[in-house]
């Protein structure tokens, strides 16, 4: 388990110092992956590297597995060669004159606790075959993919059974197919072993495949926090929405609310939704729709929908993205398994999924949000 209080780390700009770790509380539950998302200069990186020890911060506490390795009130700092941690970087950290089992190696034969050759040879191909590695124990890292080589990184932070792991961009160097593979690895390994990880990435599609939980980031502090699904699902804030990729947005106002449910008078038409917060008739919202949850038809069967025009499409292979006119606004909707495709010009209606919609109150404020960074400033990812 990983606890964090009042945590603060501050850098030094030209023109003014900045927190580029605002005050934050965390904890990051035994055996779970929680991912901290958000765009660069957020502070997910700098979050990471103060729990590892490889930066100092300035004020707050940290508790790794129920022991303090950080406390300003205390004035406790334990070093990152101390802390029961594997770390993975962005950047592979292969050592390209050694063998693959070499580099795994290497932390069991180093520093004062040194392993005799035998048993951390015995302990490096358990890493290596826990990642499926172990058949190419003696190749030379340089004749290893990119892929393999970001999995020796994680053997090796693996081999000294640390408490906590914690991956730093570890997937951003490879290419689509690579880190799709290398993803699922991750994910597979750390569920094998249960062990407590952080994960760091500004990909939507990272944070949602592998976390039990995500922690949307954004000037250094939590903007929002849950289960991947409900932040994909139900975001509470325009920051979120817009972050996670809900790509439709329209301005409208409260008409009627029912329990979590609310009428919203749109520029084109009607439309019930799921609320975000408390609202009440009158209030100005931005409903969000994702382009799943639009739906197209050349005939409008059920009266309820919205009356546009094609104004081009993508095809992704599986799927064909059309981006439609409907008054001033244009919508973007994605349609799966479609026989026949659509073509610019053609008159189309839209019927939005009143389920999966959501009605956010206009300048909903990010939660707990900072003061945007300003000219000259520092910041840190």
């Amino acid at each position: 388990m990983i606890e964090i209080r009042g945590l603060i780390k501050r850098f030094d700009g030209k023109a003014v110092t900045r927190n580029a770790v605002d005050n934050i509380d965390l904890t990051v539950p035994e055996g779970q992956l929680v991912t901290l998302l958000g765009p660069s200069g957020c502070g997910k990186t700098t979050t990471l590297r103060l729990i590892a020890g490889l930066e100092r911060p300035d004020a707050g506490e940290i508790r790794i597995g129920g022991k303090v390795v950080y406390s300003s009130d205390d004035n406790v700092y334990v070093g990152v060669h101390q802390r029961p941690i594997g770390v993975v970087f962005q950047s592979y950290a292969v050592w390209p004159h050694m063998t693959a089992i070499q580099n795994v190696m290497f932390p069991l034969r180093s520093g004062q606790k040194k392993l005799p050759v035998p048993e951390a040879r015995a302990k490096a191909m358990e890493a290596l075959d826990l990642v499926g590695l172990a058949d190419l124990a003696d190749r030379p890292a340089p004749a290893l993919s990119g892929g393999q080589q970001q999995r020796i990184s994680l053997a090796r932070a693996l081999t000294r059974e640390p408490e906590v792991l914690l991956l730093d961009e570890p997937l951003s160097n490879l290419d689509k197919g690579l880190r799709d593979r290398v993803r699922d690895e991750i994910r597979a390994v750390q569920q094998r072993l249960g062990i407590t990880t952080v994960f760091v990435t500004h990909d939507q599609d990272e944070a949602l495949a592998v976390s039990d939980e995500v922690i949307l980031m954004e000037y250094g502090q939590i903007v929002e926090r849950g289960p991947a699904q409900q932040i994909y699902a139900r975001p509470r804030s325009e920051f979120t929405a817009r972050f996670m990729g809900i790509s439709n947005s329209m301005p409208g106002t409260v008409t009627a609310c029912s329990d979590d449910l609310v009428d919203i008078t749109l520029p084109h038409g009607t439309l019930r939704c799921v609320a975000a917060g408390d609202l009440v008739e009158g209030h100005q919202v931005n409903v969000f729709i994702r382009p799943e949850s639009l739906s197209l038809s050349r005939k409008d069967t059920t009266g309820l929908g919205w009356k546009g025009t094609v104004e081009f499409s993508i095809y992704h292979g599986d799927c064909w993205d059309y981006h439609v006119r409907v008054g001033d606004t244009l919508l973007r909707s994605r349609i799966y398994k479609e026989k026949v495709g659509l073509s610019h010009g053609d008159p189309v209606f839209v019927s939005p999924d009143q389920e999966t919609a959501i009605a956010i109150p206009v300048g909903t404020p990010a939660a707990n949000a900072g003061t945007p960074p300003l000219a000259g400033t520092a910041t840190a990812g």
